[in-house]
C-alpha cells in the first residue's frame, strides 16, 4: 500500500478504529443501506420481478424500487423527484421494470447490460430535471445486488480517488468505461483493506464516501 492509499486508511481508522465491524460505521454508513437490501430481497427479489413483469405489474415494481429508495438517503431530492416523475406514466413504468430486471438478471456481458440500462434511463420521461444521472443509474444495482454493484456520487468519487491515488477514468455521461473503472477502484480498496473484513461494495462505498464527503 502506497502513502496516499495509507493516508486514506488512517482517516477511515480515525472515525472507525473496528473497521468495517465498527459500530459507528455501522451504524452511520452501513446499516440503512444494508436495510434497503433487505428490503429489495423481500419485495424485488428476481422472483418477484419476473412475476409481476409477467402479471403487467410494471408500475407496481416501479413503485416498490422508488420507495425501497426513497428510504436513504443516496439520492439528492431532486433526483427523487425526477424520477418519480419519470416512472409515474405506464410508458415511463414499463420501461423503468423491464430495463432493471435486464440489467439485474438478464444475461450477457455486465458491459453491455450496463450500458443498455443507461439508455434506458435516458429514455425515461423527464419533466425539469434530467433523469440519466450517475447517481440515479447506480443506486438500484447498489441497493440490489450489492455484491456486485456500487454507487456512484461524482465529486465526492473524484475527490477520494485522487486522495488514493487511483486514476479513476471518470466521465460525466454514465458509461461502462467510467463504471468499470469505479469498480477497479472498489476492488483495489477491498484488497488493500482485507484485514479490516470489508463485506461488499457497500463497505468499498463507504470508505470512498470517508475519504471524499465533507461530511469527514
Amino acid at each position: 500500500m502506497d502513502k496516499l492509499a495509507l493516508k486514506c486508511r488512517k482517516k477511515f481508522l480515525r472515525y472507525f478504529p473496528g473497521g468495517f465491524g465498527d459500530e459507528t460505521y455501522v451504524d452511520w454508513e452501513r446499516g440503512y443501506k444494508w436495510t434497503a437490501h433487505e428490503k429489495w430481497n423481500a419485495e424485488l427479489g428476481a422472483g418477484d420481478m419476473k412475476r409481476l413483469i409477467a402479471e403487467g405489474g410494471h408500475a407496481e415494481i416501479a413503485a416498490r424500487a422508488v420507495r425501497i429508495e426513497s428510504r436513504t438517503n443516496l439520492l439528492f431530492s431532486f433526483e427523487k423527484m425526477a424520477l418519480r416523475d419519470a416512472v409515474k406514466s405506464a410508458a415511463g413504468a414499463t420501461a423503468f421494470a423491464e430495463g432493471l430486471h435486464a440489467f439485474l438478471h438478464g444475461r450477457g456481458a455486465d458491459d453491455r447490460r450496463f450500458e443498455e440500462w443507461c439508455t434506458v434511463v435516458e429514455s425515461l420521461p423527464r419533466k425539469q430535471t434530467r433523469v440519466l444521472t450517475w447517481p440515479v443509474t447506480t443506486v438500484f444495482g447498489f441497493i440490489a445486488q450489492p455484491d456486485r454493484h456500487i454507487f456512484l456520487k461524482p465529486n465526492v468519487t473524484r475527490v477520494a480517488a485522487k486522495a488514493y491515488g487511483f486514476d479513476f477514468q471518470y466521465v460525466s455521461r454514465p458509461s461502462w468505461p467510467t463504471y468499470r473503472s469505479l469498480l477497479d477502484f472498489a476492488t483495489l480498496v477491498c484488497r488493500d483493506q482485507r484485514d479490516l473484513k470489508p463485506r461488499d461494495q457497500i463497505d468499498a462505498q463507504g470508505f470512498i464516501w470517508v475519504q471524499g464527503s465533507d461530511e469527514y
